[in-house]
């Protein structure tokens, strides 16, 4: 039997169809590029850091930015807390060097919002795994959340844990 509403949603699902199929392709036409200027940020985030400059490091961040440190207090936003502590350590010329030798960037579908995890290594530290979300503002991607955490080998999990049960209760007691 003959329907017209199926008649008429078939050319209305094809032209839905070809919409959405534009609309990937011009997000996945944008990645590379969006992909290279959050790379940009990222790493002049390290470099700023790693030179004591000031200006470019909390210029990395949002006005409303947090950096999550490796410590369970440390959770320093912007503009206050950070500003104050890189703003400090900074003013003696010597800042912090993490280099990032491995990286993933994710992004929404509006490409407004990206998400990364990097592995970063410190001579005088280790490893650390680096997690965060940039938003895409007024023509510039900014760090809204930076979280670092430190790698621990499984192999050493156990000393580890061990170190980090007795610490805390040892601190809970003060």
């Amino acid at each position: 039997m003959f329907n017209p509403l199926r008649k008429g949603a078939i050319p209305f699902l094809l032209a839905a169809l070809l919409c959405c199929s534009f609309s990937v392709l011009a997000d996945t036409k944008n990645a590379p590029e969006a992909t290279q200027a959050v790379n940009n940020v990222l790493d002049g985030l390290h470099e700023a850091a790693s030179q004591a400059d000031l200006s470019k490091y909390l210029g990395s961040f949002t006005d409303t930015g947090v950096f999550m440190g490796t410590d369970d207090w440390e959770r320093w936003s912007r503009p206050k807390t950070l500003d104050k502590y890189v703003a400090e350590r900074f003013a003696s010329g010597t800042g912090w060097t993490y280099k990032s030798v491995e990286r993933n960037i994710n992004f929404s579908a509006e490409q407004n919002i990206a998400w990364f995890d990097e592995i970063t290594v410190s001579e005088k530290w280790g490893r650390f795994r680096g997690t965060g979300v940039l938003v895409y503002d007024n023509g510039q991607w900014k760090i809204a959340h930076y979280a670092m955490s430190v790698l621990v080998p499984n192999e050493a999990w156990e000393k580890v844990a061990e170190i980090n049960i007795k610490t805390f209760a040892e601190r809970a007691k003060k």
